[in-house]
């Protein structure tokens, strides 16, 4: 579903103070933005889309199958009553012609030592770091990771697997090493070498993906990247901080960089410690109108997608005059020259999504669909799911020490 290229930066480094600085001589990383979910032409590209969507659920009934075998039954009923998450795992998707990932903000990472590069996708929405192994025949045209050229690689028990809604899947033998990202070492780090990859994912960009969520949900039942890091006393702060933009993106690990926004940081606590980075007391505005209030939102830089429940989005574009339903797409749409004013609040500023964002292309005629999509997070209705569409209008900071999110204006 990337349509267009563009090289950015990305840099990551760690800051000296619990106040947010900028830290000179930060290593830069260049970084791969892959297109959107709208054509070069201005139209909507409805196939990417629905990938995107199913790739989104898949990934979040993992999320809450991990969880429930992390933390035992018992405690996964309290978060979640009700849910069976044997059913989720049962689930199938809707065949697509065109199973490309959604859009994606990817950066350089080492592992081993001595050091195998590899480009990855930075995950806020989940837990594990996986990248091909040297044993997988299928994954054709990314690095793959030799643990026998690593000095400091030992085998674990167990394996690693997942799987979209379109079918797609990766699955592998599971590993400890060295990890490093933007001058940050964390050792001991597991991860998964995937020995089998279906063919969606030779044509990403990314060779494999870092997980930046919290334990609860790892798949691999252990501590993601920068949960380690922080443990183990190798960053100065307990947080990292986002840019996401056609430009001048960055990942700062340790810290946050203040040259990146303006004002102070408004932060607000994870509502459920359920390994997502969720919060609540959040209301959604339409035009400048709540038309939503008391909801949870996850933050979550792996999708370019703001998804929510089936009655959740119907009530939204509901207060829009002239939106509908494509039926082809399973999307919503609006007067392509209406594009609503949507914007998020926590009890404190406003936050404002800029309009070309949210419009994601012509469907048909006047109708162009919007960014936000109907999407199955087996969560109670009133929990929205925000991705690169909202945090490419913020800079975006994930404090474990707080247990907070935090939103500033971008510089």
């Amino acid at each position: 579903m990337f349509c267009k290229s563009a090289l950015l930066s990305l840099a990551l480094a760690v800051a000296v103070s619990a106040s947010p600085i900028t830290q000179d001589g930060g290593i830069a990383i260049a970084l791969t933005k892959r297109g959107s979910l709208t054509h070069p032409n201005g139209t909507f590209n409805g196939e990417k889309a629905v990938a995107a969507r199913l790739k989104l659920e898949s990934k979040h009934r993992q999320n809450l199958i991990n969880l429930e075998h992390n933390i035992g039954s018992a405690k996964f009923q309290e978060l979640y009553p009700g849910v069976d998450t044997s059913k989720l795992a049962k689930r199938a998707g809707i065949p697509l012609t065109d199973q490309e990932d959604d859009l994606e903000w990817t950066g350089s990472i080492s592992i081993g030592s001595p050091a195998q590069t590899f480009n990855v996708d930075f995950d806020t929405g989940s837990a594990d770091l996986w990248v091909p192994s040297s044993s997988c025949s299928s994954c054709k045209g990314h690095k793959q990771y030799n643990p026998s050229r690593s000095s400091t690689s030992q085998s674990e028990r167990g394996s690693f697997s997942i799987e979209y809604g379109d079918g797609s899947t990766a699955s592998g033998s599971v590993f400890t090493d060295t990890v490093t990202a933007g001058g940050v070492t964390v050792t001991n780090q597991y991860l998964s070498g995937v020995t089998s990859e279906s063919s969606e994912f030779t044509q990403d960009p990314a060779d494999g993906l870092m997980g930046l969520a919290l334990t609860p949900i790892s798949e691999l039942g252990h501590d993601p990247f920068f949960v380690s890091a922080v443990n183990q006393g190798v960053v100065a702060e307990s947080v990292f901080g986002f840019k996401l933009a056609p430009s001048g993106s960055e990942l700062y690990i340790g810290g946050t960089n203040s040259r990146l926004f303006s004002g102070s940081l408004e932060y607000h606590p994870i509502v459920k410690n359920n390994g997502f980075w969720q919060i609540g007391n959040g209301k959604a505005l339409l035009n400048g109108r709540t038309v939503a209030s008391d909801i949870q939102t996850i933050i979550d830089s792996g999708t370019t997608l703001m998804g929510a429940a089936e009655s959740t989005v119907a009530a939204f574009y509901n207060n829009i005059p002239g939106s509908g339903f494509n039926d082809q797409f399973q999307t919503y749409t609006f007067p392509c020259d209406q594009t609503p004013q949507v914007s998020f609040s926590w009890g404190g500023k406003t936050w404002a999504i800029d309009e070309n964002d949210f419009n994601l292309g012509q469907v048909s005629g006047n109708d162009c669909a919007g960014a936000l999509t109907v999407v199955d997070l087996n969560q109670p209705s009133n929990v929205w799911l925000l991705g690169d569409t909202f945090m490419k209008n913020v800079y975006t900071a994930f404090s474990i020490d707080q247990n907070a999110v935090g939103f500033a204006a971008l510089a």
